[in-house]
């Protein structure tokens, strides 16, 4: 207890001695390099435009799946019949910034050929591939704008390669990888060679773009149907218990309780398969550095 007091009482005289000197102590919380890098799934919420950060993701989609669990047992009387709308109502976020994801990337995707024939035309008009890339900014497609965006300031600081690798690190999709890593090739060769490679650039990538649509187009109605199916049992299942009655007291009994649990694992047992069955099989990244790496390029 002495002891205790006495570092007390010393750690009190070094705080007021040091603000009387005028050098008052800063606490700084020390970080780990893990975690001041970017994770894979900051990334992920990055891409999909959320301005959240992990935790306070997994904490908001919890917490509208406690709201949903609240309100669907106080309706239906019955907190079996509310754990699945409440389980799937904490996911909704998650599919909805997955599909913005998608949107956003294939916005920038699709929007590859038009930025590419600019950076041809300004090549065309006497500019570098430098200063045609710096351009990106301004007069690029809407959805390469925001990318391009901190081009010109990155490639005075740290040259044209690195803040291409910069781009593709935040874009993190195969079809950018690809005519990214050909840019960086344009630029080290230069000369005539430029025009040429970026108009065979400019061909493939409308060419994989239209083949990618087409399947997407394919697949879409299936996606549908088989999603459909999942989720109506639960809101027949809902509609059925919002008043007093045989169903309300079926599904609040032991047996009601047991129906429910082998329908839910049959329903998440159909939602990964068909997850699994109808998962488009996507380009893996293979010119892609990590995260950290481009974290600590800037830093």
């Amino acid at each position: 207890m002495r002891l205790l007091a006495a570092v007390a009482v010393g750690t009190c005289c070094f705080l007021v001695a040091a603000q009387l000197t005028g050098n008052p102590v800063r606490w700084r919380l020390r970080r780990s390099r893990e975690r001041a890098a970017v994770s894979s799934r900051q990334l992920w919420l990055r891409q999909a435009g959320a301005g959240v950060s992990v935790r306070q993701f997994v904490v908001g989609s919890a917490s509208a799946g406690v709201v949903a669990f609240v309100a669907v047992t106080a309706l239906t009387g019955t907190w079996t019949v509310a754990v699945a709308p409440a389980v799937a109502v904490a996911l909704l976020p998650r599919a909805y910034f997955a599909r913005r994801r998608l949107q956003r990337l294939g916005e920038v995707r699709g929007a590859w050929p038009d930025g590419l024939r600019d950076i041809l035309a300004s090549i065309s008009s006497g500019r570098s591939l430098s200063q045609a890339l710096s351009s990106m900014a301004v007069s690029g497609p809407e959805p390469l704008r925001s990318s391009f965006a901190r081009f010109p300031a990155w490639s005075r600081m740290l040259g044209t390669v690195p803040a291409l690798e910069l781009i593709k690190e935040e874009l993190a999709d195969p079809t950018s990888d690809r005519v990214i890593e050909v840019l960086i090739l344009a630029h080290e060769r230069g000369g005539q060679i430029v025009r040429l490679i970026l108009e065979d650039l400019v061909a493939a990538t409308t060419r994989d773009l239209k083949a990618a649509e087409e399947i997407r187009s394919e697949g879409l109605e299936m996606k549908i149907n088989a999603r459909a199916v999942v989720v109506l049992p639960w809101l027949v299942l809902v509609m059925l218990t919002l008043r007093p009655g045989a169903f309300r007291d079926f599904y609040g009994s032991s047996a009601g309780v047991l129906v429910v649990i082998v329908g839910a694992f049959m329903s998440v047992a159909g939602a990964w398969l068909i997850g699994r069955l109808g998962r488009d099989q996507g380009e893996r990244r293979v010119f892609g550095a990590s995260a950290q790496q481009a974290v600590e390029m800037t830093s």
